[in-house]
């Protein structure tokens, strides 16, 4: 089972320097019926102004994950770390026992990003960082394995302390192709648009969501060249 939520129907927000579109309840956003999707608890898809950013901020036993778009985000955390990732690049930070961190963006030009919230299967973990680049090469047959916490893709993917994995990169116009899925899975359209079908049909545009259910896979038929992402959680 498919249900879209539209790039318009999402929770806004306008700082000047920070807009944001929240598929789940966040900050001043708050919708009863949008408290998260199972371990998935956020999915901001953010636009940042140049040299504006968020100033140290603590965060505890929580996985967090920064897919940029455009730009790059730098970071800075109590524990030590220190880094750039950049558009077409993915962060993760396991808060765990807890950790204070900044994101800027330091860039000439405005930076966008997902940042997708997930909750732990183990709490109180060692608090740590890591980014890595992908392919950005456009596909036309299939997703690439971004993030996981499942041993097996240790070597493949970022790390994350739950049994979820994160698939993302660019299609090219025209391709299809099936899509597994372990327990249920949300989709995003960071650009362009595309189908995706199980017992029904659901056409997403950029921006939009989507929550896919009750099945073991999907098929995705890109109709433009797009970039998608596909996070697959536990339901609870």
């Amino acid at each position: 089972m498919i249900k879209l939520y539209k790039h318009a129907e999402l929770g806004k927000a306008n700082y000047g320097w920070l807009k944001a579109n929240y598929h789940f309840s966040f900050a001043h956003y708050y919708n009863s019926n949008r408290m998260g999707f199972g371990a998935l608890r956020v999915i901001n898809d953010d636009w940042v102004a140049s040299g504006r950013g968020m100033p140290p901020h603590p965060h505890k036993n929580m996985e967090i994950i920064t897919f940029v778009r455009t730009g790059s985000v730098t970071h800075e955390d109590s524990v030590g770390n220190k880094g750039m990732t950049k558009n077409g690049e993915v962060q993760v930070m396991s808060a765990g026992s807890g950790i204070t961190h900044s994101e800027y963006n330091r860039s000439n030009g405005p930076l966008t990003l997902y940042q997708i919230w997930i909750e732990p299967n183990e709490h109180n973990v060692k608090p740590r960082w890591d980014t890595k680049s992908f392919p950005s090469k456009v596909k036309n047959n299939g997703l690439s394995l971004l993030v996981s916490g499942y041993p097996e893709d240790k070597n493949e993917a970022l790390f994350i302390h739950q049994e979820a994995r994160i698939y993302g990169g660019k299609v090219a116009k025209g391709s299809r192709f099936e899509h597994p899925i372990t327990h249920q899975a949300y989709v995003l359209a960071s650009s362009g648009r595309f189908e995706i079908i199980t017992n029904n049909a659901v056409t997403l545009n950029k921006g939009d969501g989507a929550e896919v259910t009750k099945t073991p896979s999907m098929e995705i038929i890109a109709l433009e060249d797009c970039e998608i992402l596909v996070i697959d959680t536990p339901k609870s």
